[in-house]
């Protein structure tokens, strides 16, 4: 194994049985053998943001991983892991029984058509860093600078 890199992964469902299939994912997580789970943050109930109207309530956590794959390697590993947990193509942002994102890979920042490191939303979601300022508060943005606390604080001032 090469060198390991710290990531953070959103984990989210609103469809099917939620606290099962994120219980799933982090279990398929640490079936990987190079992907070591560091640290879960508890689940927290959202409202959907963007997507079709109507949708149920999201269950959102976000997890803290070691990993020797490069980026786009790890993202591979996670559709698989959606799709072994039954997600299928639909409509973006639509309701999804497993949707895992890597929302920091390290100090990466990477713009390809198939991915873009740290997420492109992270800033914006408040479903993401909450559960991220459980167990990565201090951690930095590669981008803006400034550590998930201060984002999330950011957002609290225009809410």
């Amino acid at each position: 194994m090469g060198e390991k890199t710290t990531v953070y992964v959103g984990v989210g469902s609103n469809l099917g049985p939620r606290e099962k299939c994120i219980d799933a994912a982090v279990t398929e997580l640490r079936a990987n053998p190079r992907i070591r789970v560091v640290a879960v943050s508890r689940v927290i109930e959202t409202e959907p943001v963007g997507g079709p109207p109507g949708q149920g309530l999201y269950l959102n956590a976000a997890a803290q991983i070691e990993t020797d794959l490069e980026p786009v390697a790890l993202l591979g590993a996670l559709k698989r892991i959606e799709r072994l947990i039954g997600r299928r193509e639909g409509p973006r942002w639509g309701p999804r029984p497993i949707d895992l994102d890597i929302l920091l890979f390290g100090p990466t920042v990477l713009e390809t058509p198939e991915l873009t490191l740290p997420h492109p939303r992270l800033r914006e979601r408040r479903f993401v860093l909450k559960p991220l300022s459980e167990i990565a508060p201090d951690v930095r943005d590669p981008v803006t600078g400034l550590s998930v606390r201060e984002l999330l604080a950011q957002l609290d001032k225009k809410a």
